[in-house]
């Protein structure tokens, strides 16, 4: 089972792929792929968006995931912040809810599409809802028997590192 998790963000939406066996273990989950969407300031939030939509379509008919996790959104203090985030997430949910996978049984269907928050992935990590990027990425590269991450060529580590997390939260919830 090929797992697509999102992080999603208009500055940066980190997006991370692991494949899964059925078995719950720690080294049962292969890293596919990681990395971030950026998209500049200096550009109009409209396009920003489609950017946005368009790369994660392009990501999704290339690894052909089984589902599709998007972290929720978290209203903190910055009200302007969540509105911008929220714009992102409804472009990546318009992309995978738009996105048809093929199948033996059936001539398509509809990918499968889960949310969880932010503190939930957290907990489910590293056993605490309040922990800080540097330990979600610890837990992350525990899973998947890595000793390091490296920095995607775009250099955001810390939202491909959230949205593995967020993948991963999902296997481990679901087995």
């Amino acid at each position: 089972m090929i797992i697509f998790g999102i992080d999603p963000g208009t500055a940066t939406t980190g997006y991370g792929i692991i494949k899964v066996g059925g078995i719950k273990s720690k080294n049962n989950i292969e890293l596919i792929d990681y990395g971030c969407i950026i998209t500049s300031k200096e550009t109009e939030m409209p396009l920003r968006l489609y950017s946005i939509h368009k790369e994660i379509k392009t990501l999704l008919r290339q690894h052909k995931p089984d589902c599709v996790i998007v972290e929720q959104l978290f209203f903190g203090a910055n009200m302007r912040t969540a509105m911008t985030v929220g714009q992102a997430r409804g472009v990546v949910l318009a992309a995978a809810a738009s996105y048809f996978k093929s199948s033996r049984n059936k001539l398509s269907y509809r990918l499968p599409v889960f949310e969880y928050q932010g503190l939930h992935v957290k907990l489910t990590l590293t056993g605490s809802g309040k922990a800080d990027k540097k330990q979600v990425q610890k837990s992350v590269m525990k899973y998947l028997g890595k000793r390091k991450l490296k920095k995607p060529i775009d250099g955001y580590l810390d939202d491909a590192a959230d949205a593995l997390a967020v993948a991963i939260c999902h296997f481990l919830k679901t087995n």
